[in-house]
This record gives structure tokens, C-alpha cells and sequence, in this order.
């Protein structure tokens, strides 16, 4: 009894298992399957057609175009530009018209920036309806014609061969174009809609999708979406509604409403202030005296502002962008450059982008007395000449590059060989047989190359090869089973292997996680290819195996934190379509995180304009490269890491001179707050205007600067950056008011408190005095913000220093010997000590 249940155990363990191919479906409502009740061969009337399509639109994606003048109009927004706008409004009020034009001039400057750099970077939805099938045939009053696809309606019949691009969501209905049943399914390539490494087999009532291309086989199906209720259309629906505000852009704005708010309160208290004064001085206010009042409060509002922002930020990145496009990365949302330094996820899709999206020949599964190059050699001798399947061409890709005589082989010529018959695949039989002449040996013997359940039983079975494809199969391989003829007989089959195949990693796929999980950031694959299959690359890529499939995503009894925590903690996921991977991507950034996502499919797209960040691969479909942010000019994802490295250096550079530039206006408000009110000491206006455009023109070159890059994922922290900006803002106030009471009180310098420049009593040399100390002072604590350490941890690089002291060696010589009309001669001595007490008061 033990040993007939031992036997009966080993023939249940010696059964083929079968894999389900898992496929997101759904059911159509019941309104619209009425509609898909029509007569194959008859099709639907001319006047079906009419009222179908007056009712569900064309079969196309239609798309919103955003008026090109409203869009550029959009780049004068924000709370610094709304600031800057107000400034030259004043400007041509007062009629101060030097200020009038260069403000208007930065304003039109920043505005061209950012609408030529996006502009060129919104043509996803064009690029969709490139994939479209053009042309269909299709039974209409029982008749097949040839019509424009985007005519097509649910209920039509169209007729799908082997090449046709599928023109809309279709049902089949498991007959020809003469109404016999097929004998053989369709093979369809659906890997740009779904991420599939390989043609999934579709049968009588199998969906198949817009846009998916049909690789073997022909068949009638009935039309069962069109337009915009398609698999792609859906895509673009998720593309189109894709519009936030990026992360570069809030934190400005953040930053600019800071300033606003403090520029505004400031000169608001100081123009009541001057007007008040003005008042008791000549008791009745004319419209001169309030003009005069008000161009120098406008002055120093133009002077405090930071009017220079916008454009340094541009040109850093813009830097930055050519200095990756030298690495064949090129950006296309040039705030993108920021936003990368920030990444702390990277979700990525699998066919394609993590591997080559081609079919490989893996490690086989060898019978004893055999090698891979027996294997290889007599799966070449069974393989069909020319054909352009994608396992046929796998596996003699494979045979010609590992057994040496095949090298320089062409068709079925084979130095020792002669194939005298062959019979190639076939559905029903699932194999491909041919006879060959051994000259070597003097004998025929036949080679067969198929199925691994027809091979076993060719070969008499074998429970061994049974068990090797059953875990291949667990592992997400495709096997193909080999055999020969035993020498001297033509009928009596011995079992060769099993070769394994597999879309295999890139080869610098792992070695790229690796390095991003070394920067802090995390690597999730968000594939719409079988579980099983993503557990295998994932293993092979060195990344954990917690891979969950879509149903984790659509969880009816799961909140959306939940479903956040879940995302946050899996590996990736698995069986997804384009909404879940746009998904995946949302529920992530509601942590908080900033998300990137590479992938080079249509279904990659919605996920890829959601993201933070989007990357595009190498050899991608226009739909992706239009979607996407960046897009990847070289094979594999190595120029990724390069990408993370220049983004985080140019974060370093943009995060120093956003600290300088709010530290510095800060001092300018603070001081002359105080010493307007207090002292009523008022500084010429063409001097406030010198320090700004001078000072803001020098930083400029801040985007060659060197940079200390971050080993985590970078982060502006408003909070963190507007205190430390504050309170160096106070140490520079208490220096500015040092320098002028001791030019006061020790040296007997005049203040020339409450005289206009006009006046010839005013002495002069204390406002240029003033003028040294507000240029160089901040100008020089740019060289502590651009590190969290002592600025010798890493120097700024030649450039830059040269370019920064060249600005305040310039105000240095201006003040030390006098400009008529702008400054006063304060000699060498005051000139030189001034400078020096700047430049040592940062370190």
C-alpha cells in the first residue's frame, strides 16, 4: 500500500502546472452590451452608425489647447512677481522711468524663461494619438470596408490580421472574415499599453486594447469602447488633468510671500512715516511732495525686493540642465533639475526600463551526457529561417553567439550539416520538427523544438524535465523543451533540455539601485507584467521580493492612509495598469515624499506627468518622451545616478542663494527701518539701486560655483532657512549700525540726518560709508551660506570668488576716490577697513 501511494504521489507531482495569465478586466455595463449584439458578417447600417456616434463622439482623444497668451501671461504670477509688478506700476506713476525699464526688462526676462523652457515640453496627448491605427476594415450593411478608424463606434465589426494596429477596445468573436471558426488564437503585443514582456495569447471573448499591435493570427472582433473610454484614452484623460504646481514653484512662492509680507509692512510704516515728517515740515502736501515721498519709498522697495531671484534660480538650472545634456540627459521642465535633488522614491517601471525588453536566452535545464552548446545547436538546427518571433529569435540569437560553429552561420547552412526537411510550427501540433544529415557521423537523425508538455511526451515522459519546467514557470520563465532521435532510429525521441528564456535586467540596472539606495533613495518597481515575473527580476536586481499585485491597490475596505502605508512599504507592484501606476505615485506623494518614475511605455505616461519628476528611458514611445521631464538619451539607467548628483549640487547652489538673498533683505529692511524712524537718515536713491542690480548681477555666477552634494535626498525646509535668514539678517543690522556710530560718535563723521541730496551743507562721506558696508557686508555672506560648516570645507570655486570680489572691490574704489553725483571720496583708509571688516565678519 505505501509503496502504490508513493507511486500515485510521484505521477500527481509529475503533472505540468498551469500559470493564469493575469489580466485586469472589466465588465461592460448593460447598456452598452446591448449594443454588441451585431450580426458579424452584416455589421451595423449607415444610420446605427449616425446615431451611435452623435451618442459616444468620434474614436479619438481630443485634447485641450491652452492658449499660448494666457500661458505666458501665467509666468507673471506669484507673490514675488506680483511684488515686483507693483514696483513698476509706482515707477511709471512717479514717473522714475530708468527703474520703470529695468523692472520691466527682469520682469519680460523671467517670463521668456520659463515659457520657452516649458513650452517645448507638452505634446503627451499628440503623441497618444500617433499610436492610433489610422485605417480599419470593418463590416458595414454587410459589407467589408476600409474606413478612417476615428469613424468607428461601439457595436461595429472590425476585421484584426497579423501587423493591424488595433483601432479601438474590441471583443473577439473567434471567427474569420468568411465566418468559419479560427483554429488559431491571436498572439497580441500589448507591452507599451500594459508593460507584458511577451505577446499575450487572446481568444474567442478576450478584450483586446487601443493601440496594442497584433503579432499573429487574424480574427473578427465587435468594437466595445472607442475615444476617450479606451485603455489608452483613459491614459490621456489621466495625462490631460495633470497639472499641478510644481515643488520648485511653492517653494518660492513660500519664500516670496515671506518677503513680500515684510517688504510691505516695512515701507507701508515707512511712507505714512515720511509723509507725516514731510507734513509738519511744509504744513500743506502737494502732489510733488507726495510723488517725492513716494519714489523713495519705491526705490527702496526695488532694493529690498529681490527682484534677481527668479533669474538666478532660471540661469543655475539652466546650467545645470547643459551640463547634463552633456551626459545625454536632456530636461525638458527645467525646474525638474531642483525637484530631482529632492526625490526620495523612485518608482520605476520594469519591461524596458529596469530590463532590456527583450526576449534572452537564461540558463537551461540539461539532460546528463549534454551541454548548453548540444542544446543550443540542436534547438538552431529546429528553428525556423527568418521568422520574427520573438522566442525563435531569442533562441538562435542565442546559439550563434555561444557555440562556435554556428558564428558565421546564415539560414540552415551548417558546416557538417544538412537540414533536408523541416516543418515549421504549427498551433495544433505546437512544434517545429526537422530531419537532419549528419556528414560527420554518415546518418539522418530529426531534431524537434517546442512546447515543453508536447517534448516530455514526445520523449515517453519525464517526470524530472516535468518538475524542472514547473519551477522555471514559478520563477516567470518561458521554457522550450528539445529533443532528438536516438542514433539509428528516426522514431525513437530522447529528451536533449528544456531552454529557459527570459526578458533579462540591463546590465547596469542593479548597480544603479544600488547606488540611488545608497543616496537615500528608494527603488520600487511598478510593472503591469505578471507577479511571478516581477519576483524574479526583483530578486535578480538585488531588491527585496515584497512585490504586491494590483487587488492591494484597490482595496474597497482599505482607507486611502492605508493604502499610502502599503505603497510605502511594498517592494512594487505587479499587474498594474496606467491608472494604478498614477496612482501608486499620488498616494505617495500624500506622505509627503517626492516621487520620481521612470518607464517607456504609453502606460508609463499618466505616472510619469504625475510624478514629481519623470524620466523617460532610452528607445521610449513618444507618448513617455512627451510626458515625461527628462528623458534618457543613452541605454540603461546609470545616467540616472548622474542626474541625482548634478541636481543635489545645483540644490546646494540654489539653496545658498535663496539664504544669502532673503538674509540680505532682511539687513536692508531692518537697518532702514530703524535708522529712517529713528535717525532720519535716508540714503541716495541711485545708490540703492547700484547695490541691488550690482550685487544680484555678481551672484549670477553662483551656478558655476563648487557644491558639497548631499548624501540624502535634499530638502528646503522654508521654516529652517527663513529663521537662519533672520537671524543673520540681525548680526549684519547690528554690524551696518556699528559701522555708522562709530563713524558718528569716534571719528566725527556727519550723519547728515534729515538733508536732502540737494543740500549744500551736506557733508556726503557718511552716506558712501554706509553704501560700503550694505554692499560688501551681506555680498560677502553668500561664502558662509553656501555650506553648514566653515566655508574652507569646501572653496568656492575660482569663478565665483573672483566675480564676488570683483563687485566689492569695485564699491570699494568708487567710494575710496568719489563719483560726481553718486559718491563721496572717503579715502583709502576707510575704504580698505570697510572691505576687510565685511570679509572677516562671514568668516
Amino acid at each position: 500500500m505505501g509503496e502504490k501511494a508513493k507511486n500515485e504521489k510521484d505521477d500527481k507531482e509529475a503533472q505540468f502546472e498551469d500559470h493564469e495569465h493575469v489580466e485586469v478586466s472589466e465588465e461592460l455595463p448593460p447598456e452598452l452590451e446591448a449594443l454588441m449584439q451585431t450580426e458579424p458578417l452584416k455589421g451595423l447600417s449607415e444610420a446605427e452608425v449616425a446615431e451611435r456616434t452623435a451618442r459616444f463622439g468620434k474614436n479619438e482623444i481630443s485634447e485641450k489647447k491652452t492658449n499660448p497668451l494666457l500661458k505666458f501671461l501665467s509666468y507673471f504670477t506669484g507673490a514675488i512677481a506680483y511684488l515686483i509688478e507693483l514696483a513698476f506700476i509706482l515707477s511709471g506713476v512717479v514717473e522714475d522711468w530708468i527703474d520703470f525699464g529695468i523692472i520691466g526688462g527682469l520682469l519680460v526676462i523671467n517670463a521668456l524663461i520659463g515659457f520657452i523652457e516649458e513650452s517645448k515640453a507638452d505634446a503627451a496627448l499628440d503623441a497618444l494619438k500617433n499610436t492610433l491605427a489610422l485605417k480599419s476594415r470593418v463590416f458595414r450593411d454587410g459589407r467589408l470596408q476600409e474606413i478612417e478608424s476615428s469613424e468607428l463606434v461601439p457595436g461595429d465589426i472590425v476585421a484584426v490580421r497579423l501587423g493591424d494596429i488595433i483601432p479601438a477596445d474590441a471583443r473577439l468573436l473567434g471567427i474569420s472574415v468568411d465566418g468559419s471558426d479560427v483554429e488559431v488564437n491571436l498572439q497580441v503585443d500589448q507591452s507599451a499599453l500594459t508593460g507584458e514582456s511577451l505577446p499575450v495569447e487572446k481568444k474567442r471573448g478576450d478584450t483586446i486594447y487601443s493601440s496594442s499591435i497584433c503579432k499573429q493570427g487574424q480574427m473578427l472582433a465587435v468594437v466595445t469602447k472607442t475615444g476617450a473610454n479606451t485603455f489608452i484614452g483613459r491614459a490621456a484623460n489621466l495625462i490631460s488633468i495633470t497639472n499641478e504646481q510644481g515643488h520648485f514653484q511653492k517653494i518660492v512662492n513660500q519664500i516670496g510671500n515671506f518677503l513680500v509680507v515684510i517688504t510691505l509692512t516695512m515701507v507701508v510704516i515707512i511712507f505714512i512715516y515720511l509723509l507725516l515728517r514731510r507734513k509738519n515740515e511744509v504744513d500743506h502736501l502737494s502732489k510733488t511732495d507726495v510723488f517725492d515721498v513716494l519714489r523713495d519709498v519705491l526705490v527702496l522697495t526695488v532694493a529690498a525686493i529681490p527682484v534677481g531671484l527668479p533669474t538666478v534660480m532660471s540661469v543655475t538650472m539652466a546650467v545645470g540642465a547643459k551640463q547634463l545634456a552633456a551626459k545625454q540627459v536632456i530636461v525638458k521642465r527645467l525646474t525638474a533639475v531642483e525637484e530631482m535633488a529632492s526625490v526620495s522614491v523612485l518608482c520605476s517601471d520594469k519591461t524596458g526600463t529596469l530590463t532590456l525588453n527583450k526576449l534572452t536566452f537564461d540558463e537551461p535545464y540539461l539532460k546528463p551526457g549534454f551541454t548548453k552548446e548540444d542544446l543550443l545547436l540542436y534547438s538552431y538546427l529546429a528553428s525556423e529561417p527568418g521568422a520574427n518571433d520573438p522566442i525563435e529569435m531569442a533562441v538562435r540569437t542565442a546559439a550563434k553567439r555561444d557555440v562556435p560553429l554556428l558564428a558565421d552561420c546564415t539560414g540552415h547552412t551548417i558546416p557538417g550539416f544538412k537540414v533536408a526537411s523541416f516543418v515549421p510550427f504549427n498551433p495544433a501540433t505546437k512544434l517545429t520538427q526537422a530531419t537532419v544529415v549528419d556528414h560527420h557521423a554518415g546518418e539522418s537523425f530529426r531534431v524537434a523544438k517546442g512546447a515543453p508538455q508536447v517534448i516530455v511526451k514526445l520523449v515517453g515522459g519525464d517526470d524530472e524535465a516535468t518538475h524542472a519546467v514547473n519551477l522555471l514557470a514559478r520563477r516567470g520563465l518561458r521554457a522550450l523543451g528539445v529533443a532528438r532521435t536516438v542514433p539509428g532510429t528516426l522514431d525513437n525521441w530522447q529528451l536533449i533540455g528544456m531552454i529557459s528564456l527570459l526578458d533579462p535586467p540591463r546590465p547596469d540596472s542593479a548597480e544603479t539601485i544600488r547606488r540611488c539606495e545608497e543616496m537615500g533613495v528608494v527603488v520600487k518597481m511598478v510593472t503591469g507584467d505578471q507577479l511571478i515575473i516581477a519576483k524574479e527580476v526583483a530578486g535578480r536586481l538585488g531588491m527585496s521580493r515584497a512585490i504586491l499585485d494590483a487587488n492591494s491597490l484597490t482595496d474597497p475596505d482599505a482607507t486611502d492612509a492605508q493604502l499610502a502605508d502599503r505603497c510605502l512599504h511594498a517592494d512594487g507592484f505587479a499587474q498594474v495598469i496606467p491608472e494604478h501606476k498614477y496612482r501608486v505615485v499620488e498616494l505617495l506623494q500624500s506622505k509627503g515624499l517626492l516621487v520620481g518614475m521612470t518607464g517607456d511605455g504609453v502606460n508609463d505616461a499618466p505616472a510619469l506627468k504625475k510624478a514629481n519628476v519623470g524620466i523617460a528611458v532610452h528607445d521610449c514611445t513618444d507618448a513617455a518622451r512627451s510626458a515625461a521631464d527628462i528623458v534618457l538619451l543613452a541605454p540603461g539607467l546609470s545616467t540616472i545616478v548622474d542626474g541625482v548628483l548634478t541636481s543635489r549640487a545645483i540644490f546646494q547652489r540654489m539653496r545658498s542663494y535663496a539664504l544669502y538673498r532673503i538674509t540680505s533683505t532682511v539687513h536692508f529692511l531692518i537697518f532702514f527701518f530703524i535708522i529712517t524712524l529713528a535717525f532720519r537718515w535716508q540714503m541716495k536713491a541711485i545708490l540703492l539701486i547700484f547695490i541691488a542690480v550690482l550685487n544680484d548681477a555678481a551672484t549670477l555666477v553662483i551656478s558655476v560655483d563648487n557644491a558639497q552634494i548631499s548624501r540624502r535626498p535634499d530638502k528646503w525646509r522654508i521654516g529652517q532657512l527663513i529663521t537662519l535668514s533672520v537671524i543673520l539678517g540681525c548680526f549684519l543690522t547690528a554690524l551696518s549700525f556699528a559701522v555708522f556710530f562709530v563713524a558718528r560718535d569716534v571719528f566725527n563723521i556727519p550723519d547728515d540726518a534729515g538733508k536732502q541730496s540737494e543740500d549744500d551743507t551736506k557733508d556726503g562721506r557718511m552716506e558712501t560709508i554706509i553704501y560700503l558696508n550694505v554692499s560688501s557686508a551681506p555680498h560677502f555672506t553668500i561664502f558662509s551660506t553656501r555650506l553648514a560648516g566653515f566655508f574652507w570645507e569646501n572653496l568656492p570655486s575660482l569663478t565665483f570668488t573672483a566675480a564676488i570680489l570683483a563687485t566689492q572691490v569695485f564699491a570699494m574704489f568708487i567710494s575710496i576716490f568719489g563719483i560726481n553725483n553718486l559718491t563721496t571720496a572717503i579715502g583709502g583708509g576707510w575704504g580698505v577697513s570697510l572691505l576687510a571688516i565685511s570679509l572677516a565678519y562671514f568668516v
